[in-house]
């Protein structure tokens, strides 16, 4: 999934904590090994630097006070109200598009735990259908069952009570009835006026992301290495090292990256000011190694042969059997994390469209409940019809990057430097290469 950051200052110190993304296995397998751990590292250089340009911005700004401008304000002001609705129209984008992908990642964590509980509930024999290795350390390959996304079917099992199971699979189905489940609980949360009791659970993102490191560390230990490595041939059980699909992984990492629409807001409260880019520098760090470590792990640690690479899964839980203890417990602690963060997703977009065009973030419950309604919709037609995490993320992030992430900021850097006087040659060339950057990585979703 897409990285939220999440920013707390408290006694005038910048605490980091995020919940993790388990996509980067899945879309390291399309870049290739190498090609994927070097996307990594210069997607997070690339992002971080953009975003510190976002920091700066404001301070670029002659004459005016700008302590309590957001980068819409910026962007207004450089580029009128074109630049105005448009970040809001990018900021929305990305908002909804991680609110969908939540989503349909709750939907899936949700109908795999009650599929667990119900089969220790009524001791069913699982036995899963699809391809997987044998042992106590079993993976398996869901996606070679059928044709179909393998996050739009479940791995079958059998019971004992036939009767039973077959009404207990016609109500607790993942595409067709689970994600309508989660409307009754999520909606009323997000009409609540002020998020700020989920707020008081975001260490839960700390706990998820310190135990799936330590789930993916122990089941490597246990697998061991599979690695061969070709760098551009490929066999039944590898991919080479590089493959032309390599921007889908730079579309998944533009959202993973992302948080230029909101980090002078995140870094407004910081006592120690002049401490901003060492933190925001801290955070992509971080953020960076989680994503590296877990994505390397994930794709080196899978079994090869017997399973190809292919079989690595877009939610990487998906590919241990529904009675594996580790992933049933990591899949309760993402499911409760993202059930307090959504509504946290949900009042920023409030936040942002309704004052935008009512001037007050809360013009009558009406007003947010349409609005709640059109986003929950959103989200659940999504998880029913096109339960494909990774096209979600990588469509909405290169999307939205496109404006937040390597054009507003670069056009910005280079008309301020333009209007000082201090405009060079290399600036202007390597910030329209980082523009043309942006915007192929947009055109190359729609190719691959």
């Amino acid at each position: 999934m897409a990285m939220i950051y999440d920013m707390e200052h408290n006694d005038g110190y910048l605490y980091i904590k995020y919940p993790m993304g388990n996509k980067t296995g899945s879309t390291m397998k399309n870049a290739g090994f190498t090609s994927g751990i070097i996307l990594i590292l210069l997607m997070g250089i690339l992002t971080l630097y953009c975003c510190y340009r976002v920091v700066k911005s404001r301070k670029m700004i002659p004459l005016l006070d700008t302590s309590n401008w957001e980068f819409p304000d910026v962007c207004k002001y450089y580029f009128g109200s074109f630049g105005q609705w448009s970040s809001l129209l990018f900021s929305m984008v990305s908002l909804v598009g991680a609110m969908v992908v939540y989503w349909v990642l709750m939907s899936n964590f949700l109908f795999n735990t009650g599929k667990f509980i119900y089969n220790f509930v009524h001791d069913v024999n699982v036995t899963d259908i699809v391809p997987g290795t044998n042992g106590s350390n079993k993976v398996i390959c869901p996606s070679a069952a059928s044709s179909h996304p393998p996050q739009n079917r479940s791995v079958m099992f059998s019971s004992g009570n036939d009767t039973g199971f077959e009404l207990f699979e016609k109500w607790w189905n993942k595409s067709q009835t689970v994600p309508f489940y989660l409307v009754a609980i999520l909606l009323p949360l997000l009409n609540l006026k002020s998020p700020s009791f989920f707020a008081k659970f975001n260490v839960l993102g700390t706990v998820s992301v310190v135990y799936l490191v330590l789930l993916v560390t122990v089941k490597a230990a246990r697998l061991g290495i599979h690695l061969e490595y070709n760098w551009f041939t490929e066999n039944d059980f590898f991919v080479p090292e590089f493959r032309i699909q390599f921007p889908q992984l730079t579309g998944v990492l533009t959202l993973a990256f992302f948080i230029h629409n909101c980090v002078i807001t995140l870094l407004q409260n910081n006592r120690n000011q002049e401490n901003n880019v060492r933190d925001l520098s801290i955070a992509y760090f971080l953020v960076g190694l989680t994503y590296l470590y877990v994505g390397v792990i994930i794709f080196a640690s899978f079994p090869s042969p017997p399973l190809s690479k292919e079989c690595i899964e877009q939610n990487f839980l998906d590919n241990f059997p529904s009675d594996d203890i580790m992933s049933f417990v990591a899949r309760i602690f993402l499911l409760f994390q993202m059930m307090t963060v959504y509504p946290l997703l949900g009042y920023l977009a409030r936040v942002q469209l309704l004052r935008q065009f009512f001037g007050n973030a809360y013009p009558s419950i009406f007003h947010v409940l349409i609005l709640n309604i059109a986003i929950v919709g959103a989200g659940v037609a999504m998880a029913i019809f096109y339960p494909n995490i990774g096209g979600i993320i990588r469509y909405s992030g290169a999307t939205c990057g496109l404006a937040f992430v390597f054009v507003y900021p670069s056009l910005i850097y280079l008309i301020s430097q333009h209007h000082a006087g201090r405009l060079t040659g290399p600036a202007l060339i390597i910030h329209i290469f980082i523009i043309l950057l942006g915007l192929a990585n947009l055109i190359a979703q729609f190719l691959l």
